[in-house]
């Protein structure tokens, strides 16, 4: 998983960019290929990827235990930005705050290209042990008034203590680029270029 994960989410980062801009639609991807992960590790029926988009903080059961998936790109010392949930409605974003409590178990995979950063499994008795610790308003960064961040946060000061706490597992990974040469319109075209009888 060190070497494959940091190629992978290179591929991920291609596939979404635009310009040599990296779009939104990354943690889309990145959330493909961790879930893809744990199928290959743990078997397709052990992994409910199926779930309402309702459900906006689990992304998918594994052994009928929700989990949320959250990446994060790191850059310098930074801990912030990872997003609890995505709005640019400031009403929306404070009655998310109001009405917040953690209720699932939390991968989280901190991405520091050229740099060391982790895959870490977060057990929701740990976020509910900061959670309460520190209260709503130091547990939760909403979005300041006048920017376009797009989304309600888990504070660095929460992330900080949730990342020191003894329950959690985490991996170092050496996020290492490698030279890749990638066409997204490549698999497109090759169908395109199919003759009806072999398309399907």
């Amino acid at each position: 998983m060190k070497n494959r994960l940091p190629y992978l989410f290179q591929l991920a980062e291609l596939e979404s960019s635009r310009a040599k801009q990296v779009g939104m639609e990354v943690g889309s991807v990145r959330e493909k290929i961790i879930i893809a992960l744990l199928i290959y590790k743990f078997g397709e029926a052990n992994v409910d990827k199926d779930l309402p988009i309702t459900k906006s903080e689990v992304d998918l059961k594994l052994f009928a235990e929700p989990i949320s998936i959250k990446t994060i790109t790191v850059k310098g010392k930074s801990l912030g930005g990872v997003k609890l949930i995505w709005t640019v409605d400031p009403q929306k974003a404070r009655s998310f705050r109001n009405s917040y409590v953690p209720r699932c178990d939390m991968l989280l995979i901190q991405i520091k290209w050229d740099g060391i950063g982790s895959f870490s499994y977060i057990p929701l008795k740990t976020q509910i042990k900061i959670f309460e610790k520190l209260g709503r308003k130091r547990y939760i960064k909403l979005p300041k008034k006048g920017t376009n961040p797009r989304g309600v946060e888990i504070t660095k000061e929460a992330l900080e203590l949730i990342l020191k706490d003894s329950a959690i597992k985490s991996i170092e990974i050496f996020w290492r680029k490698t030279e890749i040469e990638y066409n997204m319109y490549k698999r497109w075209i090759e169908y395109w270029e199919k003759d009806d009888e072999s398309f399907i």
